[in-house]
């Protein structure tokens, strides 16, 4: 239990930034998760047409401070690599 008046201030405050960064970062990962699994699955028209919303969702959890900057790029980057590789991968098939 807090000792002082501001150290319960403080634990408050924290309390709801957690579970606010919690609710960024869990959204930002279940998008993330759906998008692997259209990639998956094979459905690269639709993953074609979420990744944008996909990137900006990680782009906007390092906006509220959940995630830095640097890691954000790296996910967006990871996301639309895998994305490339797998239409690269259907059209050197049809070719």
């Amino acid at each position: 239990m807090p000792n002082t008046k501001q150290a319960e201030k403080r634990m408050t405050r924290d309390a709801k930034r957690r579970v606010r960064n919690r609710y960024h970062l869990s959204r930002m990962k279940t998008y993330i998760k759906r998008f692997r699994k259209m990639v998956e699955s094979g459905q690269l028209q639709q993953a074609e047409e979420f990744c944008p919303k996909v990137i900006s969702i990680i782009y906007h959890t390092a906006s509220k401070g959940v995630i830095h900057k640097n890691e954000a790029s790296r996910r967006a980057s990871r996301v639309s690599t895998l994305l490339n590789k797998a239409l690269k991968k259907v059209q050197g098939k049809v070719s």
